[in-house]
């Protein structure tokens, strides 16, 4: 038995409290607002920004009417209801090179894709249905009138809104622009979040370790996963543990940031000294959580700035952003909100858990000999084996309610890039 299935670790004691995992999302989402201020993005800067206004197209898509493949165009009254039909092979068109005289009835020519269909012509007949003999064109009854002809605005038609005030820029968006001429974009300005480690046991890489103390790997996490989320990072260090110095470190840190990040001493006890930092400089609007691991959870205000207390232990830390800061930065970004993508796939493995509060497995989702997607669990479960996160592809979620699992139950899975993007 793994320490994360200890039954003390696991019970719920009835004066517990922490509120469910649901009600803490709830209550984040509901005291989060868009940060305020808007700059213009050149379209290669504009990568993984937000979008500060809808963006609406200033010309059609296509532009023209353009053949959808290689062949000849001509009326579509010319097509043969039986037998065949010889057309006068008058001239070509290419894309960017369009057929500059004028098409008659018994007249075709030959076009490429994306070339633009003279004005007189409706259809495009596919040149493997045409017989060539010398200028002239043989066609037969296989073409529809009106096929193969793309529309001036069938894929977007001109002032029609293509991307919302809140969607993400990526390199679709990216290429979507492009394609419209539009150079540069109205973006939200970066969330600035300022973040930092405490523990007198804590030490910065680089620095000799003496007994007793450890790296500080919870900054390196932070930092990473703040990059993944496009916010502008400020790294404040490991700050020691002393009352004034905490208190110094998070003023500072809400004067200069949208959001404050802390890992460790947020717990009661002689050395958490950020437990009482934040009580006396802003609102709590709860301290523990209802989930495993994580529970001394904290979200608080501080003035007009966000706080998060997370965990000391560095599988906590990775789980509660995840689930609870995360949303809120988006929040802060002002991005479009969607729902987070899960997936019900077969447990690959039975899997231990005490009903009483929501649990984060870390888990492998891979396809099983069937081609069925399993997932089993990446190891030891404990708070601070980060290696089950670095080995595991997934987050295995079991509720509340949620008993030992067989193998075979279908669990809730968040694979790690779906919660990341």
């Amino acid at each position: 038995m793994t320490d994360s299935n200890k039954p003390s670790d696991c019970c719920m004691d009835a004066t517990d409290s922490s509120i469910s995992a649901g009600d803490a999302l709830k209550m984040i989402m509901a005291r989060v607002r868009p940060v305020d201020g808007i700059e213009a993005a050149p379209l290669r800067n504009a990568l993984g920004r937000v979008l500060g206004r809808p963006i609406a197209s200033p010309i059609n898509v296509p532009a023209y009417r353009n053949s959808a493949m290689d062949g000849y165009a001509l009326f579509g009254k010319d097509i043969p209801t039986e037998g065949t039909h010889r057309l006068k092979v008058v001239g070509s068109a290419f894309a960017g090179q369009p057929y500059q005289g004028e098409l008659n009835r018994g007249e075709c020519i030959r076009i490429m894709t994306g070339a633009k269909v003279p004005e007189a012509a409706d259809t495009v007949i596919m040149q493997e249905w045409v017989e060539r003999d010398g200028d002239t064109a043989i066609i037969d009854p296989r073409t529809k009138p009106g096929a193969n002809v793309r529309q001036a605005g069938e894929d977007i038609q001109a002032d029609a809104v293509i991307l919302r005030e809140g969607d993400e820029i990526g390199p679709a968006q990216l290429g979507l622009l492009a394609s419209l001429g539009i150079p540069e974009v109205a973006v939200r300005r970066r969330v600035r979040v300022a973040f930092f480690s405490s523990g007198d046991e804590i030490r910065s890489i680089g620095q000799p370790l003496e007994e007793g103390q450890i790296y500080d790997s919870n900054r390196y996490t932070l930092f990473g996963m703040l990059t993944e989320l496009g916010a502008d990072a400020i790294d404040m260090g490991v700050i020691p543990d002393r009352a004034d110095a905490i208190q110094e470190a998070m003023t500072q840190a809400a004067g200069e940031a949208d959001l404050v990040l802390t890992s460790g001493g947020i717990s009661v006890g002689e050395a958490d000294f950020i437990a009482e930092a934040i009580q006396q400089l802003g609102e709590v609007h709860f301290s523990k959580v209802a989930i495993k691991p994580g529970r001394p959870l904290t979200f608080a205000h501080i003035g007009n700035a966000c706080f998060f207390g997370l965990p000391g232990n560095p599988v906590a830390v990775m789980i509660t952003f995840l689930q609870f800061a995360r949303p809120a930065i988006q929040r802060l970004q002002g991005k479009f909100e969607r729902l987070s993508p899960t997936l019900r796939v077969k447990a690959g493995s039975p899997l231990r858990k005490l009903p009483g509060r929501t649990e984060f497995q870390r888990g492998i989702l891979s396809l099983d000999d069937a081609g069925e997607l399993v997932v089993k669990s990446s190891g030891r479960q404990g708070s601070g084996v980060l290696s089950s996160m670095s080995s595991g592809n997934c987050l295995i979620r079991l509720s509340d309610e949620t008993g030992n699992v067989q193998a075979g139950d279908l669990v809730e899975v968040q694979p790690f890039d779906l919660l990341r993007h």
